[in-house]
């Protein structure tokens, strides 16, 4: 089975998972779309709140910390706070995380992390040693290992810290603005009112996932 389909037939799963999910929710009233659309309305209110950032990245580093997947935070920040204040606070926490992260794997050590993460870590910490941004890009651009991880061996190797975070920096952003994007359009399309509304959300989705796919592809030149 090629790789491109075992793709394929992972997310077809996922999809009908989700959505028998969705109905086992709604069935027993734990989670409806009426409730949704009253939760993402609701959202903006908490924008301007003097905790909301303080919260979010607290937020960010707890979970990163423990390898919570990063493109779920994102997608949930994007759905809560729409796509502007949903990119900003989700960059925040991001770079926030990549703090901590850094400094964490600065005093574990690269032996630890070899130790944990084995022979694929070996191959990113031979391309991460002495390129500095450029390699900061190219792993967060192009997933190499768990982003938590990847952080953690900058660290380790003792890159500097004005590089890491410029490459990070410059890695993140496209790909937070496309999956904030798509999580804010979800919110969009939970919350339509009318067709027009709901073709504006079904718009936002198609240029999320293509800017996605042509970040993907870039990275893979």
């Amino acid at each position: 089975m090629t790789r491109s389909l075992t793709i394929a037939l992972g997310a077809l799963v996922l999809l009908v998972t989700l959505a028998g999910l969705w109905q086992w929710l709604a069935m027993h009233d734990v989670l409806t779309v009426e409730r949704v659309r009253q939760w993402v309305a609701g959202a903006p209110q908490w924008r301007g709140s003097p905790w909301a950032f303080a919260a979010v990245s607290a937020i960010y580093v707890a979970a990163l910390l423990v390898m919570f997947p990063l493109s779920i935070l994102v997608a949930v920040t994007g759905l809560v706070f729409g796509p502007l204040w949903g990119f900003v606070y989700a960059t925040l926490g991001t770079l926030c995380s990549s703090m901590v992260s850094y400094a964490v794997g600065r005093r574990l050590g690269r032996e630890a992390l070899l130790d944990y993460g084995g022979r694929h870590l070996n191959g990113l910490s031979r391309y991460l040693s002495g390129r500095g941004v450029r390699a900061m890009v190219i792993v967060n651009l192009l997933p190499l290992a768990p982003f938590t991880l990847t952080n953690m061996l900058a660290g380790a190797f003792h890159l500097r810290f004005r590089d890491y975070m410029i490459g990070s920096t410059l890695g993140i952003v496209p790909g937070l603005a496309g999956v904030t994007l798509l999580g804010s359009q979800l919110g969009a399309l939970a919350t339509a009112s009318g067709y027009v509304d709901v073709l504006w959300a079904l718009g936002g989705l198609a240029l999320g996932a293509m800017l996605l796919y042509a970040l993907r592809r870039y990275a893979r030149r």
